[in-house]
C-alpha cells in the first residue's frame, strides 16, 4: 500500500495502522510526503516526518510540488497532492493509496458542500473507497474522531507537526470548523452530519445502481472513446438523466459531469452537444472541435484528458518535434475506407493521432502508423463514480 502523509497527528497516525496492518499480511505500506513548497520550512517539515517515519520502520518518499499562490489554494493544493500521489502509485505500481481523512474531516465536507447548494450526491460527503486511473483511493478512517486517533499518537510517544494553515480563519473549512465547536469530533453536530453523510451515500449508492443497470441494457462503449446510446432503452426518467450526465463526463474526460438541468433538456431533445459530446443519430463522442490543442508525445503523456500514450522510442532523437493530438476532419476524411472500421467521420476526427511537420505518423487506436499504444482513460475516472 501507499500512504498520503502530511506529518500531521492523523495521517501519522493512518502510517502507523497501515505499516502494521501490510506487515501482518506480508506486506508493506510506503509513505508519500507531499512537500508543497507554500511557505518556509516545508522542506524541513517533510524531512523530519520521513525521518521520523524511518525511526518505526517505515519507507518513505518525498514528492515536490511547485504550486503558485493564488486564489483556491487550498482546493488546488488539494488537487495537486493527490495527483503526485496517484502519479507515484502508478509509477510503483502500488494499487492502494490510503488517505487520512476522518469524521470531522467528513462532517466539513457536508457543511461545506451544503452551503455551495450541492446536491444528494455532494451530500454525501467523501467516498471510503473509489477507483482511480492509477490506484483505488481508501479513507478507512471516515469513521474515527480525531480524538482517537491523537491518543494512538500519544500511546506511542509520537508529537506530530500542526500546519498552521489549519488555524488560519480566512480559509472556509477552518471557519466551519470553529463554528462546529467540537475539536474532538465526538459531539452531537458532528454525529449529525456524518450521520446525514452516511444516509445520503446509501442513497448515492442506490442511485450508482440503478444507473449501472440502466446502461447495461442501453449503452455500447467502444474502446476508441465513443458509445452507441439505445435511447428507448435509456429512457427520460431520474435515472437516465442520472446515465446521460455520467456518460457525458466519460466520454469528455472531465472531473464533472455537467448541470442537471442542461441534462434534462439534451436528454429530451435526444440529441445535441453538450460538455465537449457530440449526440447524433445514437451516437455519442467528443466533439472534434472540443479536443485539446496537441501535446508533446512524451511516453505516458495524457492528451484532452481522455488519452494515455504508451510508448518506448528506441531512440531518443524519435519523439523530437512529435506531438500528440487530435486527427482532425482533414485527416479523417483522407483515411482509405478499409482501415475506417466502420467509424463514423466525427468519431475519427477526435481520435489521437502522432503528428510530425503536419503530417500524421500513426493513429494508434486505429492500429495505423508508427507501432505504439493510446489508451482510452479518462481523468475523471469510470462511470458511476464520486469523489
Amino acid at each position: 500500500m501507499a500512504v498520503g502523509v502530511s506529518g500531521g497527528p492523523h495521517s501519522l497516525a493512518l502510517a502507523l495502522l497501515a505499516a502494521r496492518f501490510c506487515a501482518a499480511r506480508g506486506g508493506d505500506a510506503l509513505a508519500l510526503i507531499v512537500d508543497h513548497g507554500l511557505r518556509d520550512g516545508s522542506a524541513a517539515e517533510a524531512a523530519w516526518t520521513a525521518r521520523t517515519l524511518a525511526g518505526r520502520g517505515i519507507a518513505s518518499e518525498i514528492l515536490t510540488l511547485g504550486l503558485p499562490r493564488g486564489p483556491a489554494l487550498q482546493e488546488r493544493a488539494r488537487a495537486g497532492r493527490l495527483a503526485a500521489m496517484l502519479a507515484r502509485c502508478g509509477a510503483l505500481g502500488r494499487p492502494w493509496l490510503l488517505l487520512g481523512q476522518h469524521r470531522m474531516d467528513q462532517a466539513e465536507t457536508v457543511l461545506f458542500r451544503a452551503l455551495r447548494g450541492s446536491g444528494a450526491a455532494g451530500l454525501a460527503g467523501m467516498a471510503p473507497w473509489r477507483a482511480a486511473e492509477a490506484a483505488v483511493i481508501l479513507r478507512p478512517l471516515l469513521g474515527l474522531p480525531p480524538v482517537a486517533l491523537e491518543a494512538l499518537l500519544r500511546r506511542e510517544g509520537l508529537s506530530p507537526l500542526r500546519d498552521p494553515s489549519n488555524a488560519d480563519p480566512r480559509f472556509t473549512r477552518v471557519a466551519l470548523r470553529a463554528a462546529l465547536a467540537d475539536p474532538d469530533g465526538t459531539g452531537t453536530r458532528v454525529a449529525a452530519l456524518a450521520g446525514a453523510a452516511a444516509a445520503f451515500a446509501r442513497r448515492r449508492a442506490q442511485q450508482e445502481a440503478a444507473v449501472a443497470e440502466r446502461l447495461a441494457g442501453a449503452l455500447h462503449l467502444a474502446p476508441e472513446g465513443w458509445a452507441r446510446l439505445d435511447a428507448a432503452a435509456l429512457g427520460r426518467d431520474a435515472v437516465a438523466a442520472s446515465a446521460l450526465a455520467a456518460l457525458l463526463r466519460l466520454l469528455s474526460g472531465a472531473e464533472h459531469a455537467p448541470a442537471s438541468a442542461a441534462v434534462r433538456a439534451l436528454l429530451s431533445r435526444g440529441q445535441g452537444t453538450l460538455h465537449g459530446v457530440l449526440w447524433s443519430d445514437g451516437v455519442l463522442c467528443r466533439e472534434p472541435a472540443a479536443c485539446a490543442p496537441p501535446v508533446p508525445a512524451a511516453p505516458g503523456a495524457m492528451w484532452d484528458d481522455r488519452w494515455r500514450l504508451r510508448a518506448t522510442w528506441q531512440a531518443p532523437e524519435a519523439e523530437e518535434g512529435l506531438w500528440l493530438g487530435a486527427l482532425g476532419r482533414a485527416g479523417a476524411a483522407a483515411l482509405p475506407r478499409a482501415v475506417r472500421r466502420g467509424l463514423p467521420a466525427r468519431v475519427l476526427a477526435g481520435l489521437p493521432a502522432l503528428w510530425r511537420g503536419g503530417e500524421a505518423v500513426s493513429v494508434p487506436p486505429l492500429g495505423l502508423g508508427w507501432p505504439v499504444a493510446a489508451d482510452f482513460a479518462p481523468s475523471g475516472g469510470p462511470l458511476c463514480a464520486y469523489k
